[in-house]
């Protein structure tokens, strides 16, 4: 599942990344492999969400979040 798809209020695990050209950028705002994300909240339309990650709150552009692959936890 992509992290763009997940529900606000649900608590997930990032396993990987689609695009290799933006990963640098990710792990360096914390989104590592095997951190675990709760997606706080969604703007009215969709774009951006609001997620909490190691220990702090995140803005990310949906397409962002599209490339990150997650599990729920």
């Amino acid at each position: 599942m992509k992290l763009s798809q997940v529900k606000p209020g649900t608590k997930v695990k990032i396993k990987s990344f689609e695009n290799h050209e933006i990963i640098l950028k990710l792990m360096e705002m914390g989104c590592l492999p095997e951190e675990e994300i709760t997606v706080w909240k969604k703007a009215p339309l969709g774009d951006p969400i609001y997620v909490l990650v190691a220990g702090y709150s995140l803005s990310l552009r949906l397409d962002e979040a599209d490339q990150i692959i997650v599990e729920t936890i």
